[in-house]
């Protein structure tokens, strides 16, 4: 599924090449069966990898089809429902362009692709993200929850550096959680022991 070498890195590929969306894909040492990517279970090494081959997709995706803000923000990185959205879109694009598929798949995803920019929109109206300013998702507080923390807007200033930024830290907060999980099956394993 990713063109991305094993080794790469979010320094190495933030600068995607548009015309080369397809490279790679037939390497029998690179592909893979598109598969569906829960983001709450990505450990951290497999979590770079799909950060960055998402990223390259909504790239060009945005750049394909003249997406504006409002469909695709710069920070929709930084939002779950966008998120969530647009990692179901790459997928239904590579399962309809995959060269196994029916000849009328690609068809089917653009119907699809119309609903997504509906949804898209919609998500974005409801965050609040823009072209050149960012902020939190706002959340209703039910009754008896803490208030929520004010929300204030943060200005894009460069939006790569800022999404390797947010892959990073992402990356090494799972990696520490990952490391506080096998330090405590060993706590556990000396106990039993």
């Amino acid at each position: 599924m990713s063109d991305a070498p094993d080794d790469a890195t979010v320094s190495d590929s933030l600068d995607p090449d548009l015309d080369d969306m397809d490279e790679g894909y037939d390497d029998p040492l690179i592909a893979e069966p598109p598969h569906p990517i829960n983001w709450n279970l990505l450990n951290a090494d497999d979590a770079e990898v799909e950060w960055l081959e998402l990223n390259r997709w909504v790239d060009w995706l945005r750049h394909t089809y003249g997406l504006p803000a409002t469909v695709i923000p710069p920070a929709w990185y930084r939002h779950p429902e966008l998120l969530w959205e647009l990692s179901a879109l790459h997928l239904h694009w590579l399962c309809a362009y995959d060269p196994e598929q029916n000849g009328s798949a690609p068809l089917g995803w653009h119907r699809d692709f119309a609903d997504a920019r509906m949804r898209l929109r919609e998500w974005v109206a409801t965050c609040g993200t823009k072209l050149d300013h960012d902020r939190p998702t706002r959340q209703t507080v039910w009754p008896g929850e803490e208030p929520a923390d004010p929300i204030e807007d943060v200005p894009i200033i460069d939006r790569d550096a800022e999404f390797v930024e947010f892959v990073m830290a992402d990356v090494a907060a799972r990696r520490e959680a990952e490391e506080a999980f096998y330090n405590n099956l060993d706590l556990d394993a000396g106990e039993v022991s």
